[in-house]
């Protein structure tokens, strides 16, 4: 497993640093977040001993008993499914990042609940850029008003977005759909927001993500294998 896992982070790390060179972006500008959802704790093991430090998970119970088993680490855990009302402390209590936020009240609870003696939760709001029907998100119109609300909570820091848009066929509908979500992005900072990190592209839209402006890319079967 660890040859395997390590082999295949190196490969992910050249595909990321080949995209930027042909954006003309710096590579250590595109940072990578290894989705480890449904992966146990020694593939996370494996992949921290390739260098990889930051992890992505969907399922806030499997996750929680993860970190938990991993507490020796120094890693940096992600929350990149939907939240509900109901786990929102478990997620302020273990997670170090939130890219999933899409209503105030989530947000709210998260900061509420966030332990005083653990930083600000950073956080990205969900925008369903393309309207996607079955996405989870904010629509573009709301955007601007919830990442206000957000930024103005206590216990968080707003980083910037995340999407997860639909997939597409072609290279050009790819990048299009992710350049609306970077032109959003560029809005809010204009904005005043001080926002970083545009949470864009998995392992099929990688290289259109980062040719738009993403800042981090989320990358599970590419690196773990298939589920």
């Amino acid at each position: 497993m660890h040859t395997f896992i390590a082999d295949n982070l190196s490969l992910v790390r050249t595909q990321i640093e080949a995209a930027c060179r042909a954006a003309g972006r710096p590579p250590h500008s595109v940072s990578l977040l290894a989705v480890s959802k449904t992966w146990g704790p020694e593939a996370v093991r494996a992949a921290h001993a390739a260098g990889q430090t930051a992890f992505g998970e969907n399922y806030i119970q499997e996750a929680v008993d993860k970190i938990g088993a991993l507490k020796d680490l120094p890693l940096e855990w992600h929350c990149i499914g939907p939240i509900q009302s109901n786990k929102t402390r478990l997620v302020a209590e273990h997670f170090d990042w939130v890219h999933s936020i899409d209503r105030l009240k989530i947000a709210q609870r998260l900061s509420e609940q966030r332990p005083e003696h653990l930083p600000p939760l950073q956080v990205c709001i969900q925008v369903n850029v393309d309207g996607g029907e079955t996405k989870s998100g904010v629509s573009p119109a709301d955007l601007p008003g919830l990442a206000q609300a957000v930024a103005a909570l206590p216990r968080l820091q707003l980083r910037g977005l995340m999407t997860i848009p639909e997939p597409a066929e072609t290279e050009t509908q790819m990048r299009a759909v992710h350049r609306q979500a970077k032109d959003l992005f560029e809005q809010l900072r204009g904005q005043g927001l001080p926002l970083d990190t545009l949470s864009m592209g998995m392992s099929a839209d990688m290289g259109a993500a980062i040719a738009e402006g993403s800042t981090m890319v989320r990358v599970g079967t590419a690196i773990f294998g298939k589920r």
